[in-house]
């Protein structure tokens, strides 16, 4: 995430989400009482979901006092559930490739974000993640309480130099006890065929820590769309890439990761779209 875009690919804009059963996955809309069944298991997926989060939340509070690991543990167990949940109420599974690819102990990672999906599923992917996120989620209460025990690498987007800095100084401090950085290159959602906007931050990150960076390529957006409670039957595709070597500058860097990661990205959405060519016959 942050700070200012260095550079662009020319992917088209995408219309606006909205809440309608016009799928994004293959672009057809359903009959009638397929419509009414993704809305219905949608209402009831992000009622779960909800009361699953606000629970698990409630019962992590303990583990403010007790160590990390603890907290690691419940956070493990949410993303489970909430994968479990997806899959039993809305049809939405989940496979993971190219996992041999992700280095053991710390590393960069810069993943694609399409949808709330990767905030929580890469739990269940990497040993021990920390996300850089906006300072503004710390202050939420329960969250950002517990956001603070799991030591996440809040940034405050409003004071570029000084967020640098301390983005850095936090990320070293998690680097050696050989966690995961995770950081999203746009550093908000964007659906998936939105044009991307990669911001300076992942390269400056790349650059002070010296960590190798493995791109993080995904289509979550297509069953979890941003701005929308539609949530879509399908495989949501996650795929690590090989890793970006450290030591190259911060644009040569930047116009890598954008390369290797917005054509994986579009490879995983052509692919989710093609599979699911025949949806009109019987999508739910």
């Amino acid at each position: 995430m942050l700070l200012r875009p260095m550079s662009a690919t020319g992917a088209s804009p995408t219309r606006a989400n909205t809440d309608s059963p016009y799928s994004p996955i293959a672009g057809f809309r359903p009959p009638l009482s397929s419509s009414f069944a993704l809305y219905a298991r949608s209402i009831l997926f992000n009622v779960l979901f909800y009361v699953n989060i606000v629970v698990r939340m409630i019962f992590a509070l303990p583990t403010l006092l007790l160590p990390y690991s603890f907290l690691l543990g419940v956070l493990r167990r949410y993303a489970r559930s909430t994968l479990w949940l997806l899959r039993v109420v809305c049809g939405t599974n989940v496979e993971w490739r190219g996992r041999e690819k992700i280095p053991a102990g710390a590393c960069l990672v810069a993943c694609k974000h399409q949808s709330l999906w990767e905030t929580f599923a890469l739990f269940m992917l990497l040993d021990d993640p920390t996300f850089v996120l906006k300072r503004e989620l710390m202050w939420l209460p329960l969250f950002g309480w517990l956001a603070r025990k799991a030591r996440m690498i809040p940034v405050d987007r409003s004071s570029r130099t000084a967020a640098l800095a301390r983005m850095v100084a936090s990320a070293r401090s998690e680097i050696a006890r050989s966690r995961q950085i995770v950081i999203f290159p746009e550093g908000t959602r964007r659906a998936p065929d939105a044009q991307p906007r990669y911001m300076s931050g992942v390269a400056y990150l790349y650059s002070e820590t010296g960590l190798a960076c493995v791109p993080l390529a995904l289509n979550s957006g297509l069953f979890w769309p941003r701005r929308s409670l539609l949530r879509y039957p399908g495989t949501v595709l996650v795929q690590a890439l090989d890793p970006i070597p450290p030591g190259l500058d911060k644009r040569t860097f930047l116009a890598r990761l954008e390369n290797v990661l917005e054509d994986a990205t579009a490879r995983l959405v052509a692919e989710a779209r093609k599979e699911d060519s025949g949806i009109g016959k019987g999508h739910l």
